[in-house]
């Protein structure tokens, strides 16, 4: 975890970016939000499907390789983008290549570390590798905001290529792929019990897919991309700018989000331990979507931090109850090629709702609409979550007995 966590803050703040620099890219580049917005769309797809070809890899490769892949990719991504001048390299390096990078390490990295180091607290280990990807947009976000605007954005994505690198040497250092490796056993297992073997990919989706659990957590996860990333994500700082606030301001609320997301997706996990997690997630994604809909009615700076309170609490919440209803149902062992694909239809909810609602904005003037149908996205998979069958792990089972 000594590592994962500041790779996982990283490449949180580097995803970060297109929403940080968005209205200084407008300024600088002459393009429209509609423009922008695609770019960082096709980053948020190609970090989706990242997730299953990282899971792919990492039964492959192994951890320590594909994250090492992952970090010198990152920091030459953010090197090209600051030199970019076309739109298509806005596509390619800002949009694919970022996309790719940071997908290697954000979709699924924390789910793989959770599974195979931890029986026990699983859940509570997966909230707080969420946290620490709130924690990244805590850091980042006000950052990345603050150095374009002083700096340049183009100054700002050098400094973040730098970060990068500099994580390169812990990962090769101390990132180990699994504790039987060492000769450890995983918190929580029996001492001198076989690890779960992972099966090859193609396999395990042969029989993943006809599974209805597995498209229910494809639906509701894409709901969630779509209304946390897609729209909060991209569009919070320029939505707070049209009734008066300022970037800075709107960077600092989107701050206080991150903050109280490392509170309520720790939270999260420790329930996800102790509660069902359909029940949870049912709780989240309703909360969710009230919240949406109520930001349109913001207009003053004790409101928005309010919004940033009450929203950050929910805001990567569902990760932890999702990720153990994929990995009770289809292994442990399997998750991160599972939850590699559940987390890519997270991201094309993120990236469809992120350019719609750029679109939304340059054609409506403002993001009322968008928000409304994020939000009531968000209260219908609230429903569906309790249309998934929960299969109880094997191994809380025997804990409970013990």
């Amino acid at each position: 975890m000594g590592v994962t966590v500041p790779v996982l803050m990283v490449t949180a703040g580097m995803r970060s970016a297109p929403g940080a620099w968005l209205l200084p890219m407008r300024a600088d580049l002459g393009w429209s939000t509609a423009t922008l917005s695609l770019g960082a769309a096709i980053g948020l797809i190609v970090y989706g499907f990242s997730g299953p070809l990282a899971g792919a890899l990492i039964q492959r490769f192994g951890v320590r390789a594909v994250v090492s892949a992952s970090v010198i990719a990152c920091a030459t991504s953010m090197g090209l983008a600051s030199r970019l001048h076309t739109q298509f390299e806005l596509y390619v390096v800002f949009g694919f290549l970022s996309g790719l990078a940071t997908g290697l390490v954000g979709g699924v990295l924390g789910a793989v570390v959770a599974n195979r180091w931890f029986v026990r607290h699983r859940g509570l280990v997966i909230g707080m590798m969420g946290a620490a990807t709130s924690a990244g947009q805590l850091v980042f976000f006000p950052l990345l905001t603050a150095w374009a605007v002083t700096l340049g954005w183009r100054s700002a994505a050098l400094i973040l290529a730098g970060a990068c690198l500099m994580l390169l040497v812990p990962v090769l250092l101390f990132m180990r792929d699994a504790p039987e490796k060492l000769g450890l056993t995983p918190l929580g297992g029996r001492a001198g019990a076989k690890p779960p073997l992972a099966e090859p990919a193609r396999r395990v989706m042969k029989r993943v897919l006809p599974h209805p659990t597995f498209w229910l957590l494809c639906g509701t996860f894409y709901v969630c991309g779509a209304s946390s990333n897609g729209i909060i994500g991209q569009h919070f700082i320029p939505h707070a700018v049209d009734p008066g606030f300022t970037e800075l301001a709107a960077a600092g609320a989107l701050a206080v989000v991150g903050a109280f997301n490392c509170i309520g997706t720790i939270g999260s996990g420790w329930l996800t331990d102790r509660y069902d997690p359909r029940k949870l997630l049912l709780v989240y994604y309703v909360f969710r979507g009230l919240s949406l809909m109520a930001l349109p009615f913001v207009h003053d700076r004790v409101g928005l931090m309010a919004f940033a309170v009450l929203f950050g609490l929910d805001y990567i919440a569902t990760v932890p109850p999702t990720v153990a209803l994929a990995a009770d149902t289809f292994g442990r062992a399997n998750v991160g090629v599972v939850y590699g694909w559940v987390f890519a239809a997270h991201q094309v909810g993120a990236a469809l709702a992120a350019w719609g609602a750029g679109l939304m904005r340059d054609s409506l003037g403002d993001y009322v609409f968008a928000l409304f149908a994020a939000g009531g996205l968000a209260i219908v998979a609230g429903g569906m979550t309790l249309l998934i069958r929960r299969q109880q792990p094997p191994a809380v089972a025997h804990l409970s007995a013990g």
